[in-house]
This record gives C-alpha cells, structure tokens and sequence, in this order.
C-alpha cells in the first residue's frame, strides 16, 4: 500500500483516498509574472510522479494546477516592464507550457487562473462575510483567524504568540519564511486610478492572493480533496491560509494529506533574482545533455530532502542515466536476443519480475525514487551479464520491455 508522508500528522501514513478510486489533487502552480526556474520546476515533476504513480496504481486522478496571475507581483511587475499584465502573464505562461512539454511533465487539460476564478472568489467572501469570519475594512475584506477554530494547525503555530492588538496584513505576499500575526486580506477594494479590477456583487475591485487559491480548487475540485502539494516554503502562512479559508466556509476538512517538497539549491545557495543564481532549464541543457537528463537529475533524490544543484553532480547523474539507458538497450537487441538460449531461465525471470516488485516496493514508501531507479539498475546490469553469457531468451526480451514500459509510464526517462 502506498505510504505519504503527511505533514498535517508529521508522519507516514497509508493513502485511503475519500473515494475508493477517484483522487482529488491539487497541486500548486506558478505565479506567472516571472518564470519557474529550475527549483520550481523540481516540485513540479515529483508532483508529476506521483500523480502518474496513483494512475499505475489504478486510480483515476482529477488534479488541478493553477496559474496565479493577478497578485500585487504580477501588476508591479507589468507596471515596470511597461506592458499589460495579461501580455506579461501570457508570455510566462508560453514559456512554462514548452518547458513542461520538455521535461515531460503532464498537465491537465485546463489549467484555471486568478482572473479566470473571480467569481468564485467573491463568492467564498461573501460566505465567510456572512459567517462573520470575514469583515470590511477601509474597501478592502479581511479574513480574521481568531475567528477560526484551529488556525495555523498545518505549520503548527504557537497561537499564544499571536497580538493583543489589531493587525492587518494588506500585500498579497510578504517575503522570507516568517508568519504575518494579524488579519489578512482576501478582497482589494478599488482604489481611484488603479486600471486592473472587476465589477461583482461585492463591488470594484480584485480578489487577493490569499483567496484566489482556496477559489480555484473549490470551483474545480469541490470542497474537499485528497490531496495538496507544493513546497516547503508554502507551509508558512500559504497552506494554511488555504485550508482556513476554504473549511470556514464549508466547515469540512479540506485535504486529508497535505505532501510538501524541499529546495533546490544551486551552489549551496537558495535561488533567487537578488542573488543572481536563477537557473531555467535550457541553462541545463548543453554539451549533449537533453531535457530527459533534467527531469532525472530533478527526480533522482527525495522530494523531503533538500538537493544542491552543481554541473558536476548534475554531469554525474546524467552519465548514471546514460548508462542505464544503454545497458537497457543492449538487452533489447533482437538480433543478440534471437541468437541466445530459447528456454527461459529461472534466473532471468526472478529479475525481470523483480523490476516491478522493487519498484512498487521503493515507491510505496513515501515515493523513493532514486530506491526504485537503484534497484533497478542493479537488476538491469545482472541480466547484462546473463545475456553475455547467452542466457537470456527472445521472450526474455519482449518481459524487459514491457516490464520496464510500465515503470517508464511513472518515470518518464527510460525510453525516447
């Protein structure tokens, strides 16, 4: 049985989802204003496998990844490139839809916006208005966490620490890995001059970050989920604020597992524009290497762990790729195969089966990649020397191959 860390529990736990085959997911998509760098990109394929795992596993997942594209960020940021945001944000768009395409990472059919969830959004407010867990202030709708039993249960918040007297929080996002102890905001009312706002039965204005989530999953998902992932750094305020505001206005439990990713450093360091260190993936993409090796070396090492990105460990990687694929492809030469034993081996069996059993063995327990790939690697080589030996048989081959088309079915590296 499959086993996710859940980092509601701290713990491992075994994955029943609410319905017997039907997954609901959601998965964090960028903030398209600027483009997903590499580190973004990591979070994005172990998302990918495990979607592609559940579905080898039988089930049938309904995952929604979102663009968020009408943030304080994404206006600011059009203000001084000197275009619209719409450009700005579709241009973005483009370049994650072809990089995607390239390290082989699927997507849903639709992909749902900020500026598409807009009336969900007022919606969700209107509720919580109601509810009196929200309120105005000043034009602007602010969520008050007092008022919700439970606030902060995700990252586990010290709600003692929490001020005595009235804060608000009004940016959409505040940087570093800290907590914002006060109100925060889900509606901008209009302000004179400002251009990007809508019309709804809350008046002129725009929905703010804190809510253009929580109305993307419930208009396409529902109210309750299976699933919810993304990166580490979403355990501070984000996440949180998701599950607050979208079990106040359904007073259900949103997600029963909540599975979190590490960062990707680049030379010891967290990437960032300010530091210059930003990497795209065709930085990634010279001297031979190709989109495949990305997606392995982004895959090879657990998504909890934090991973440092050097060329050198990268080169490495990339050749232990190399080398499986063409061990792999020595043992489905027809002409080799044809010309060895005809009666199967016990031997060659045990390992051929051995592929599937070690990689739902590796996988299960909380998705251990670069377990499977290593188990299976082991297992590729020893048939290597089977076939050397003329011991391995043409139906032999034709069990590599489809055995190795089904794990490459969640993996996505072993064949072209």
């Amino acid at each position: 049985m499959l086993h996710l860390y859940n980092t509601m529990s701290r713990s491992k736990e075994v994955f029943e989802p609410l319905n017997d085959k039907q997954v609901k997911m959601f998965t964090c998509g960028p903030s398209i204003y600027r483009r997903p760098h590499v580190g973004n990109y990591r979070s994005f394929l172990w998302e990918d496998v495990l979607q592609r795992y559940l579905e080898y596993q039988g089930y049938e997942v309904r995952r929604v990844i979102n663009f968020t594209d009408v943030e304080d960020k994404a206006i600011a940021e059009a203000e001084k490139e000197g275009e619209d945001v719409a450009e700005l944000t579709g241009r973005v768009a483009d370049h994650f839809f072809n990089d995607t395409g390239l390290l082989r990472i699927k997507l849903p059919p639709e992909i749902p916006r900020s500026s598409t969830s807009v009336d969900q959004a007022v919606e969700l407010i209107k509720v919580l208005l109601d509810k009196k867990i929200a309120y105005w202030h000043e034009k602007d709708v602010f969520f008050d966490p007092l008022k919700f039993e439970g606030f902060g249960r995700l990252y586990r918040l010290d709600m003692s620490r929490w001020p005595k007297e009235k804060k608000r929080f009004r940016r959409d996002t505040y940087p570093g890995r800290r907590w914002n102890l006060g109100d925060f905001i889900l509606w901008h009312g209009r302000r004179d001059g400002e251009g990007l706002f809508w019309e709804t039965d809350i008046g002129e204005g725009r929905p703010s970050w804190n809510i253009q989530d929580p109305a993307m999953v419930t208009k396409h998902l529902g109210y309750r989920i299976d699933i919810a992932c993304g990166g580490i750094d979403n355990i501070y305020r984000h996440h949180d604020y998701n599950l607050a505001v979208i079990e106040a206005a359904s007073g259900e439990e949103f997600s029963r597992y909540w599975v979190h990713g590490e960062h990707l450093l680049a030379d010891g360091k967290k990437m960032s524009k300010s530091k210059g260190n930003i990497i795209y993936p065709e930085d990634l993409l010279q001297d031979g290497l190709t989109p495949l090796h990305v997606r392995f070396y982004l895959l090879y090492g657990h998504h909890r762990k934090r991973m440092n990105l050097t060329m050198g460990s990268y080169r490495k990687t990339a050749e232990k790729l190399d080398a499986f694929r063409k061990t792999v492809q020595g043992l489905l030469d027809l002409e080799s195969a044809a010309a060895s034993r005809k009666k199967p081996e016990k031997a060659a069996s045990e390992l051929i089966d051995g592929f599937l059993e070690d990689f739902k063995a590796y996988m299960d327990d909380d998705l251990r990649i670069q377990g499977a790939f290593d188990a299976i690697t082991d297992g590729v080589s020893r048939l290597g020397s089977l076939k050397r030996d003329g011991r391995l048989t043409a139906a032999d081959r034709g069990k590599i191959e489809e055995n190795l088309g089904r794990i490459d079915q969640v993996l996505q590296v072993i064949f072209p």
